[in-house]
């Protein structure tokens, strides 16, 4: 689950994270008042969970008021475009306003987890600023890597060699030492996924500011963290994404044009290799699980339909846990709910438990399903119906 960066500095306000002086805003007017209590220079920073946003207009340094009101008139309501959001932009709801600081060095600070390693690993670089997928391409020998086990815990000596390749002062050595340690432990705490800080900045009084926060938390681990769910924004998620977390249903939307309903990762993954291996271009990735039940079968297939980029939908099921008749039963009662027409074709491949009666059920429904058992079969007859040349 991804958060605000000025809830991301909420969290780094408590985990002692030194961070620059600032409220957020919903409002043109509120960003002004806040813009004229914090003094000027100020900045004025458009909150939506993508990056990019001082290249996209989203992003403005403040000098005077006349320039607050400026920008905050432009940035509240203002759909951002940037590489992250696609085509279709974000709609700026909430603005974050700072006190500008005199920066003298950027860096870049990160913490994720390492699956390969099975444990944290903290990322650091000189070059702050940028997206660090850029500075890894151009110069990767700047950055600096060190793998934290979990049971002995951060060390100095970890913090000591990110201090010594980002060329730190004595100094500014003490200042960053405390920050890391700091938010290592928030890392901890609170079962995050991802915190990233970029840039970290030294300002010209060697002092060591997080500019800028954000934070990813393990979506497996926010039972223990009600707090952090009250973060959720859903106006920054895909509506029919959101739609399926109330049925626990893994739904991701992506930019192609036919719809997959599967039971299993694995099987979504392969699935979505052979539609693009026959020329197609899955439209989501939909796994209904190993143990679903009629009615999320049910929801799973209305959401899948409410996508308008759904030309055609493929399900694919092998049934092992779950019972090929309840997918069957689930889709015709989808089909027959409708109270508009379902005119994409539908594909059904149904394989495993209970499949002879799921099979029968689809045959009996009366409705214009293309069944077929066979896998590359199925999957080219899906690609031929969206791109015109099926029956």
């Amino acid at each position: 689950m991804k958060i605000h960066e000025y809830q991301a500095k909420q969290l780094f306000r408590q985990f002692d994270v030194p961070v620059p002086e600032g409220s957020m805003a919903e409002t043109a007017e509120d960003a002004f008042r806040i813009a004229e209590g914090l003094g000027y220079p100020c900045v004025i920073k458009a909150q939506v969970h993508a990056g990019g946003r001082g290249k996209a207009g989203g992003v403005k340094l403040a000098k005077n008021s006349a320039e607050a009101r400026k920008y905050a008139d432009a940035i509240v309501g203002m759909k951002l475009v940037s590489r992250q959001t696609g085509a279709e932009g974000k709609l700026v709801r909430k603005v974050l306003v700072e006190q500008g600081l005199a920066i003298a060095k950027e860096l870049y600070l990160a913490i994720i987890v390492d699956r390969e390693a099975g444990m944290p690993v903290i990322i650091a670089s000189p070059e702050g600023g940028m997206e660090i997928e850029e500075v890894a391409a151009r110069n990767p020998g700047s950055i600096y890597k060190v793998h934290i086990d979990p049971i002995t815990g951060l060390s100095g000596y970890h913090i000591r060699y990110l201090a010594f390749n980002l060329g730190l002062s004595n100094v500014q050595q003490k200042h960053f030492n405390k920050l890391v340690q700091n938010l290592f432990r928030l890392f901890m705490e609170k079962d995050v996924s991802l915190v990233e800080i970029n840039p970290l900045i030294i300002t010209k009084t060697d002092e060591v500011i997080a500019l800028d926060g954000k934070i990813n938390f393990d979506d497996n681990a926010l039972f223990r963290h009600p707090d952090a769910v009250e973060m959720r924004d859903i106006h920054e998620e895909e509506p029919l994404e959101v739609e399926a977390s109330k049925y626990d249903l893994n739904y991701i939307k992506l930019d192609g044009n036919i719809g997959c309903m599967v039971n299993g990762a694995g099987l979504a993954m392969a699935t979505m290799d052979i539609i693009k291996y026959y020329g197609g271009e899955p439209a989501n990735f939909l796994d209904v699980g190993g143990g679903t039940s009629e009615e999320r079968v049910k929801e799973a297939f209305k959401i899948l339909l409410a996508d308008p980029n759904t030309r055609a939908v493929f399900v694919n099921i092998f049934g092992g846990i779950v019972r090929t008749d309840l997918v069957a039963r689930g889709i015709v009662n989808a089909i027959k709910g409708m109270d508009m027409e379902v005119k994409a074709p539908i594909v059904i491949r149904l394989e495993g438990t209970n499949e002879e009666e799921g099979r029968r059920i689809i045959e009996e429904s009366g409705l214009n399903f293309i069944a077929d058992n066979n896998l590359p079969g199925a999957a080219k007859k899906v690609v031929e119906l969206v791109s015109g040349r099926g029956v």
